[in-house]
């Protein structure tokens, strides 16, 4: 019977150690084995003050733990993606400006790049804050992209139209003369080249005319002359004469007329130079004329001009060769489209406008002389990275966008702008294409964010280098 009972006490004993070796062993930190590195405990990702002496998960935040090792180094690459998530880029920790898209090292610092995860608050700057879906529909939280954008815009200008300067004709008489018809007899006539505008009596045309009739008439008597010369010198003369006549307008045709039939034209028939219309006449029957004075004017529109007033402040952006659209106030639907062909070389001082002139086909007439009209200036520019507007919060002394991290978290991501182009911000600095960032909702995010900082801060974590990186322009390198 007492051996029973000694064999019974030996054997809860035994029973008793096992249990308390056990749990003594799954508390103590992992001891090194071949090819393993010791853990010395386990901290959070988002606040390394947390430790434990096992793995499992943040009670404040709900992250995985992740271990530190005896070494001094933290979870490799593939158990931080486990708790992070797909790799963003790398950076350096001593410089987290510095962006790559593959691992390597900063030539700036010799420092290894270090991966930075998707959804790891460890590398989220100092104030990102965590939100859950319920709580962001309260706050109205809505979402954009960073993209890629090219800038459009439209300049609004008022127009009149003017005729093409280099399509006036002006008509005069090289030779003193009397009107004697007249066809081209109102203004704003519309004439073909080659039409009969008037007739002119012109004594000194005349006269030249019965010389040419002369010289021709001497050729023939003289023909068979035997002094040497004389046909030579009647040919002369007779291109002399003709040469005179062309130099006062006559046509060719009418100069073969009076060759043909032996008589001078008496009353000259003057053609238009030009298609077009008469905008000016100074030409009536029976009056006087003199090579000084302008009969006619005569303009062409099946091509005009339009001078558009560009304001000042919007004159920098056009350029010669830039189109524009034409439109008509009485009918908006219809539209013309021109090239600037000339921008003035000074500013109007009472309008502070600059003259932009623009060529444009007119057909069918519908653009009179001294209408006015609308000009619209199309504006594009390259595609540059870019924002909503909304999306950015400046304070003044920066400007701030929140990046969508994944799972409910949102970074505060200080970003470099450039121009403002419609509703969208050009982005220099601090982000890049593809992400996703709030548009809506980020006033209340950044409150909390704020109240985060400051709490943290407080907290006596290492916080200031953080915040130091985040308050420098992230700027992506790429090797």
């Amino acid at each position: 019977m007492k051996r029973f009972l000694l064999l019974a006490l030996t054997l809860v004993a035994a029973f008793a150690g096992g249990v308390a070796w056990s749990h003594w062993t799954a508390s103590r930190p992992a001891s090194p084995s071949t090819g393993q590195r010791k853990i010395l405990y386990w901290v959070d990702p988002m606040h390394p003050a947390y430790k434990s002496n096992k793995p499992g998960i943040a009670p404040d935040c709900g992250m995985k733990l992740v271990p530190v090792y005896e070494d001094g180094g933290t979870a490799d690459a593939k158990q931080l993606a486990t708790a992070g998530g797909k790799i963003l880029y790398y950076a350096d920790p001593q410089q987290p400006s510095y962006h790559a898209e593959n691992p390597g090292l900063n030539p700036e610092t010799g420092n290894d790049l270090k991966p930075v995860f998707e959804n790891d608050p460890a590398s989220m700057a100092v104030g990102t804050v965590k939100i859950d879906a319920e709580k962001q529909q309260l706050l109205n939280v809505r979402f954009g992209i960073v993209e890629m954008a090219s800038e459009s815009s439209t300049i609004h200008a008022s127009g009149k139209v003017a005729m093409d300067e280099t399509r006036l004709a002006h008509v005069h008489t090289r030779v003193e003369g009397w009107i004697d018809q007249v066809f081209a007899d109102f203004t704003g006539k519309s004439v073909r080249k080659g039409q009969p505008l008037f007739t002119m009596y012109s004594p000194d045309m005349l006269a030249t005319q019965q010389e040419l009739l002369l010289a021709l008439k001497g050729r023939d008597q003289l023909q068979h002359s035997t002094l040497p010369g004389v046909p030579d010198h009647m040919d002369q003369l007779i291109a002399a004469t003709k040469r005179r006549l062309e130099l006062w307008n006559l046509t060719e045709q009418q100069i073969d007329e009076v060759v043909r039939t032996g008589k001078p034209i008496k009353n000259i028939t003057v053609y238009s130079p030009a298609d077009g219309y008469i905008t000016a006449r100074n030409a009536f029957p029976n009056q006087q004329v003199k090579p000084d004075m302008e009969l006619y004017t005569i303009v062409d529109l099946s091509r005009v001009w339009l001078i558009a007033d560009v304001f000042e402040y919007e004159a920098g952006s056009i350029r010669l060769g830039m189109p524009a659209t034409v439109s008509f106030a009485y009918d908006t639907e219809q539209k013309l489209n021109g090239i600037v062909s000339f921008i003035q070389p000074q500013v109007d001082p009472t309008t502070r406008t600059l003259k932009v002139r623009i060529e444009a086909a007119n057909p069918a007439m519908r653009l009179k002389p001294e209408m006015f009209v609308d000009v619209d200036f199309k504006l594009s520019t390259q595609a540059k990275l870019s924002v909503p507007a909304e999306a950015v919060l400046n304070s003044g002394e920066r400007k701030t966008v929140f990046v969508d991290r994944g799972n409910g978290y949102f970074e505060p991501r200080a970003v470099q702008t450039g121009q403002v182009f419609g509703n969208r911000v050009e982005v220099l600095r601090g982000l890049k294409a593809g992400e996703r960032i709030v548009t809506s909702g980020n006033f209340l995010i950044d409150s909390e964010s704020q109240l985060k900082s400051a709490a943290q801060g407080m907290g006596g974590m290492p916080a200031a280098d953080s915040k130091a990186a985040t308050n420098k322009n992230p700027e992506h390198h790429h090797d």
